[in-house]
């Protein structure tokens, strides 16, 4: 994708009338005028003058004209959009506009530059990311737009395995989504439904699964049964995910919230649980209370332990120590890093291995004497 163009463009790309009201040398008064509508500049012009000085060096002029382009007539916002104009200009109005007839006629705007519609695919609603999936030329063009889609919660998931299928068959790599590769050997195969006016039954169930999906654990110890359970407010969610097919469960490790990817990390399938354990949302936190579970595979946990960001963390040093399923390799890693009192007790484990009790042992006796 070329280079997002963005304001102030230079003076000569400017119609001729506009580049003596937005000249940054011009007198600081003239240009507040300007940035209030009050020049003989008419039309599609204005949007231009207004957009060109919201990036003014001067921050007064640039939130009188920001405020006044906000205020234009809708008509007349509404030809800008449809306007040939300055790439840069109608990536600021992509930025700022928030009516869905506007971003539509900016996603339809051929003049539109392909980073503006991605921006506008990123956070739009349903009915826009529908009209957006369906101009296949710019996305194979753009690929980075079928991630922005992809990404976006509002984005039905029949379109989302079609935008996956489109890629793959057209030999595009989307790099952003981690899950690419296996999301494109779950659509294999598969009958990729067409677009449709309403969503498909399917749509309907994954954004319910998304409505209830909240940001927090959906499990908690039952210290009783010394076992981990789901929660009972998302036992609903767990039972959606449960039936959900592998591109359904790959998408919501990338698009969901805490308590989706604390169940999908917990998958049978490696590459639907390593997808939630890669997913760019996951926090430290999030990393603690897995590195703690017994439920998760061996992987996931080596995954953690090799996470530079993550064991900085004390608390996840500490939880892979003490897991017993945690690989030997990478627990012995942290045994130093524990305080006195926690080697003292990994030391007195009888769940985990026995390599690691002797190491933890051996760094007693050697805190000990360094104390005494």
């Amino acid at each position: 994708m070329e280079n997002l163009p963005l304001l102030p463009v230079p003076l000569d790309q400017l119609p001729a009338p506009l580049s003596r009201f937005c000249n940054p040398q011009g007198p600081l008064p003239a240009r507040l005028m300007a940035a209030k509508g009050l020049v003989p500049v008419k039309g599609t012009d204005l949007v231009t003058m207004l957009a060109q000085l919201s990036a003014d060096a001067e921050e007064q002029v640039r939130t009188t004209a920001s405020q006044a382009l906000l205020k234009l007539p809708e008509a007349m916002l509404q030809s800008a959009c449809d306007a040939p104009l300055l790439p840069a200009v109608l990536h600021y109005l992509g930025r700022t506009l928030k009516q869905e007839d506007l971003l539509g006629r900016l996603v339809a705007n051929h003049a539109s530059h392909d980073g503006t519609v991605e921006e506008i695919a990123r956070r739009c609603s349903e009915s826009l990311a529908e009209r957006i999936a369906v101009n296949e030329q710019r996305l194979l063009r753009a690929p980075l737009i079928i991630e922005a889609l992809y990404k976006n919660r509002n984005t039905r998931m029949s379109t989302a395995d079609r935008l996956i299928e489109l890629a793959a068959r057209n030999g595009v790599v989307l790099h952003g989504i981690p899950s690419f590769q296996a999301a494109v050997e779950a659509v294999q195969g598969q009958l990729i439904p067409e677009p449709s006016d309403e969503p498909l039954p399917q749509d309907q169930a994954f954004a319910k699964s998304l409505e209830e999906d909240k940001d927090e654990n959906a499990f908690e110890d039952d210290k009783a049964k010394g076992i981990e359970e789901v929660k009972q407010q998302y036992k609903p969610l767990n039972m959606q995910i449960l039936e959900m097919s592998k591109s359904e469960k790959l998408r919501l490790a990338l698009v969901g919230n805490m308590a989706a990817r604390a169940i999908l990390v917990r998958d049978h399938n490696k590459q639907v649980s390593m997808a939630a354990i890669q997913s760019p949302q996951l926090t430290v936190g999030e990393a603690a209370d897995i590195a703690r579970s017994k439920e998760v595979a061996e992987d996931i946990l080596r995954y953690i332990g090799n996470k530079k960001e993550w064991i900085k963390s004390s608390e996840v040093k500490h939880n892979l120590c003490f897991n017993p399923k945690t690989p030997v390799g990478i627990s012995m890693r942290f045994v130093s890093h524990l305080r006195m009192e926690e080697l003292k007790a990994l030391a007195k484990n009888r769940n985990i291995p026995g390599q690691l009790k002797s190491m933890a042992n051996q760094w007693v006796i050697r805190k000990e004497k360094k104390e005494g």
